[in-house]
């Protein structure tokens, strides 16, 4: 499996849904770094399921172990490890559903590759359930970048056609149970996630993002440029289906003139008028801020029936998935997208100029 990511840092996720536990090796950070664990903590209990009655009843501490890579709360040039047990498993809630894959799920494809061997207990290794452990790992990532100062920041931009207001400041959205900037949008979106639930239904939404202080000249061309890196590690998050820097798909129904930025000098320094670009111009920091969203589609565990087949009879089925499920899970996906930006950004930082960093 393909579980690891990274150029000069470099990060490996494992475990599955009801294994004995999760968890991630990052390779690859300064030394000497202080890592405040309890910010850590603090931080994957924004992700943690069981905390909000929007979310999954299914309740885990997600309290990480370090076993290597911190000596006296700073690194130490040895990978940083932590280990997350699993507590909370309820295995027989997939027993009936072996040869019954789930709609919108990767059963399916998991079975096709993996055969009998394929862990399908909570989604196995597909499940959302391993954006715990990259949680922890952007969590020092965040701290690094802190002390350079880049800030990560996102919020929910949209909830079953609901939107947030974003007018460039994110400051305390992460303070909040439901991270919104418009607490009176917040309110319909709960409301919209809860008629869902109450239907046996789910609905998607939209987490936007903005990366503030990357200096200018990050990234590479075409393939390693910053959009490449950050659309590949955010498709990397369970249920994601799309993705969009500045202006977007907007873009294609724009004039160029309406599009392109104006550079303009201020205090002495270079920058453009707006942001419509989104801080990278052929893959290329400039130094404005690096703003996208992230599309995820609804919930695909739903209470309502749906047609599958079984494939041990090869006959179509009608089934019903049990156990315990987010309605929603854009609100839990806030913070994993800003660990997983945060993870890449540093490693593009390192790739530019290791001996800065």
């Amino acid at each position: 499996m393909s579980s690891s990511f990274g150029t000069v840092l470099k990060v490996s996720i494992f475990g599955q849904s009801h294994s004995r536990g999760i968890g991630a090796v990052v390779d690859g950070l300064p030394p000497g770094e202080a890592i405040d664990m309890e910010r850590v903590k603090a931080f994957m209990q924004r992700r943690a399921p069981g905390n909000a009655a929007h979310s999954t009843a299914r309740r885990e501490p997600d309290e990480p172990v370090v076993y290597s890579g911190l000596v006296d709360g700073r690194t130490c040039g040895a990978p940083l490890m932590a280990l997350i047990e699993n507590t909370d498993q309820r295995s027989g809630d997939y027993d009936a559903l072996r040869d019954t894959p789930r709609p919108g799920h990767a059963d399916y494809t998991a079975r096709v590759k993996y055969g009998d061997s394929a862990d399908l207990s909570g989604g196995g290794h597909f499940s959302g359930r391993l954006t715990a452990p990259i949680c922890f790992a952007g969590a020092a990532a965040l701290q690094v970048l802190e002390r350079r100062g880049v800030a990560v920041r996102a919020h929910i931009y949209e909830i079953a056609g609901i939107r947030d207001a974003f007018e460039g400041d994110l400051t305390g959205v992460q303070d909040k149970e439901f991270p919104v900037i418009d607490d009176r949008a917040g309110v319909m979106m709960r409301e919209a996630i809860e008629r869902a639930r109450l239907g046996g239904d789910s609905v998607g939404g939209v987490v936007e993002c903005a990366v503030d202080g990357v200096p200018k000249g990050v990234g590479e061309p075409m393939l390693d440029g910053v959009e490449s890196v950050l659309s590949r590690l955010m498709f990397a998050i369970p249920a994601v289906r799309g993705v969009e820097f500045g202006a977007g798909f907007a873009a294609a129904r724009m004039r160029g003139s309406a599009h392109n930025d104006a550079f303009v000098l201020e205090d002495g320094q270079i920058r453009t008028a707006t942001d419509r670009h989104a801080g990278i111009l052929g893959g290329i920091t400039t130094g404005m801020p690096i703003v996208f969203r992230v599309a995820f589609k609804p919930t695909a565990s739903i209470a309502k029936p749906q047609r599958t087949v079984n494939l041990a009879e090869n006959r179509e089925v009608t089934i019903q998935v049990g156990g315990r499920h987010d309605p929603c899970i854009v609100p839990r996906a806030v913070p994993v997208v800003e660990a997983m930006a945060a993870l890449g950004i540093l490693d593009l930082m390192m790739v530019a100029n290791s001996a800065k960093i």
